[in-house]
């Protein structure tokens, strides 16, 4: 997401990718696009609400100060006055309370919308991703569209509607005045034109800064420990003053481009308001004369009123311009995260979540597919390597893989290729194999987590999945708190049980509360055994009829692992287990082998 996405872009290119991009946010609002109009239309009537108090004003003046008429003569407009004074001040306070509540229910949807997002793309591809970067699009990105909804949407609507009424009724009464109108009003969009890229280019730079910035504190504050170890405090340091510095320098670009605008397009506006009383002025003192008629004073005080609130929303536009801009700009950012803008309506999308189960997209059913077929009941002796040919037919898989290629987003290369495997309900597999051969990577495939590249990787649909994985991820919160994630509504005594399952119970009794006590995130305060221990009583405890393990005794002591594995077998009654080890006792706690094959050779 960095120079990337700040790379320029051909003109044809860069305008149909703004596009796309302006119909990505609009779908945003469509749940809520009634009421946003409904805004649109307040703002808008209040708006013309300036033509009825700009006639009411000059009448009451002329009839007070030149007609030389009383009190009387002025109720009337008094009152129209008064009216419309009251109907824009409704108006306005209803255009802005709606508004602000669609902008806030846009933001809250698209902020669990980019989660979704996040959580459909899977657990693997978080694995390449800066959390902190991640952070910045539900936070400043999203914060950086709220005035696209809020503020320029509605500028265009009253851009659109309330000049051409105001123009319409000062042509009615002056069409000298309608013509200066007319001819000085292109002056607002084509300059909003010539800053808009400049705008959205340094918006987006600043976006991109504030990305970078979040990421890279977050990521340090993550590794402190390290860092006061290795004493590169002070360098970390400078780094971040530097990157304060660099957000410093590009939002006083961004502010200049504002700025300059603003002042560009307020002088243009006074200089036409200027020659609207220049022209009255001289009129009125017999010096110009191009209507061949007398003009009422009140023409022209209503002319001069109407005026300024005729370039009024072009102003507002221009200003707010800059928030589309902005939005744009973090739009991009968002879709350079994503590689493309996401479709956030990706429920349907996301990868199954533990206790249930998946299916890869075709029918199944028992075949007679190349790999290791593990016939129950499970046997202590090994079964057959990895792409070992068995004719026995076997009961029902449970887990299907047939000729998967299975690469991780990036890599070169697949990290395992042609893989065929079915593995029956109720059976017990130890997956073995070198450091780095594809244990893990054909559990997270099994698991959902990682797309076969080619092939078929199939889970019988209702199943109930669970895994623990070499590195799992451990909340801030008590030991209990984080086995019962998964099972929120698990007793105690459940969560118990499945602690003295998993051995958690065996260091968790010298800790100061026991269950209760509070570690950090990530499992700070916890060992490495100790963390995977957790996330085991995690897994466990949602009774899985698909249990995924990854390594789960390293850093287990022989007798532990002893222990661990004897409870799993009355835990695990009717379980399938797929377990990657490089513990011998694990293999023959399961009783049958898979060995991973080696990859394939890549030629040059």
């Amino acid at each position: 997401m960095s120079a990337q996405a700040s790379a320029p872009l051909p003109a044809t290119t860069a305008g149909a990718q703004r596009r796309q991009r302006t119909q990505w946010l609009d779908a945003r609002l469509s749940p809520w696009r009634s009421r946003h109009r409904i805004a649109c239309a307040c703002q808008v009537l209040a708006g013309w609400m300036w033509i009825p108090q700009a006639a009411a004003i000059a009448w009451a003046l002329d009839a007070l100060l030149f007609a030389g008429a009383g009190l009387g003569a002025v109720r009337a407009p008094m009152l129209l006055l008064g009216g419309t004074l009251l109907a824009r001040t409704v108006l306005v306070w209803a255009a802005q309370r709606v508004q602000a509540d669609v902008v806030e229910s846009v933001l809250a949807r698209m902020r669990v919308d980019i989660a979704t997002a996040i959580a459909a793309r899977g657990p693997v591809w978080l694995r390449g991703r800066r959390s902190g970067a991640l952070v910045a699009l539900s936070t400043s990105h999203v914060d950086a569209t709220a005035n696209y909804f809020g503020g320029y949407l509605v500028a265009r609507a009253e851009t659109l509607l309330v000049p051409v009424a105001i123009l319409v009724a000062v042509f009615c009464v002056d069409w000298v005045v309608g013509l200066l109108l007319l001819l000085t009003a292109p002056l607002a969009p084509m300059f909003m034109m010539l800053i808009g890229m400049g705008a959205e280019t340094a918006g987006r730079r600043q976006l991109v800064a504030l990305a970078r910035a979040g990421a890279h504190f977050t990521d340090r504050l993550r590794g402190l420990d390290l860092i006061r170890v290795y004493g590169r405090g002070d360098a970390e340091l400078a780094q971040v003053g530097e990157a304060t510095e660099t957000i410093r320098v590009r939002s006083m670009r961004v502010l200049r481009i504002a700025f300059l605008s603003s002042a560009v397009l307020e002088f243009f506006a006074s200089v036409s308001v200027a020659l609207v009383a220049v022209y009255f002025g001289f009129t009125y003192l017999g010096m110009l004369d191009l209507r061949g008629e007398t003009l009422p004073l009140s023409t022209g005080l209503f002319c001069l009123l109407l005026a300024p609130e005729f370039y009024a929303p072009l102003r507002r536009l221009a200003a707010n311009y800059h928030d589309r801009a902005n939005a744009l700009a973090a739009v991009a950012e968002i879709e350079a995260a994503f590689d493309g803008l996401p479709d956030l309506a990706v429920k349907q999308l996301l990868p199954p979540r533990a206790g249930e189960g998946w299916d890869g997209g075709k029918p199944r059913g028992p075949t007679h597919a190349r790999g290791a077929r593990i016939s129950p009941p499970p046997q202590p002796s090994l079964a057959g390597g990895g792409g070992s040919q068995s004719d026995s037919p076997g009961a029902a898989a449970l887990v299907c893989i047939e000729g998967a290629t299975l690469r991780h987003p990036g890599a070169r290369a697949p990290a395992l290729q042609h893989v065929s495997l079915q593995i029956p309900a109720g059976n017990r597999l130890a997956l073995v194999g070198p450091s780095g051969s594809g244990k893990s990577t054909l559990l997270d495939a099994i698991a959902g987590w990682l797309p076969a590249e080619s092939g078929v990787v199939s889970v019988a649909p209702g199943t109930r999945i669970a895994l623990a994985s070499q590195r799992p991820w451990l909340f801030d919160g008590s030991l209990a708190d984080n086995i019962r994630i998964g099972a929120p509504d698990a007793s105690d005594a459940d969560v118990a049980e499945a602690a003295r399952v998993a051995q958690v119970t065996r260091f968790a009794t010298a800790l100061p509360d026991g269950m209760d006590t509070v570690i950090g995130e990530r499992g700070f305060g916890l060992s490495g055994g100790e963390a995977r221990r957790v996330a085991l009583a995690r897994a466990l405890l949602l009774r899985p009829q698909l249990l995924l393990l990854d390594e789960p005794t390293a850093f287990l002591d022989a007798g532990t692992e002893g222990d661990l594995l004897a409870a799993l077998d009355d835990w695990l009654q009717d379980c399938t287990v797929v377990v990657a080890t490089h513990s011998d006792a694990v293999v023959a706690w399961a009783g049958a082998q898979w060995r991973v094959p080696p990859p394939v050779e890549q030629s040059a």
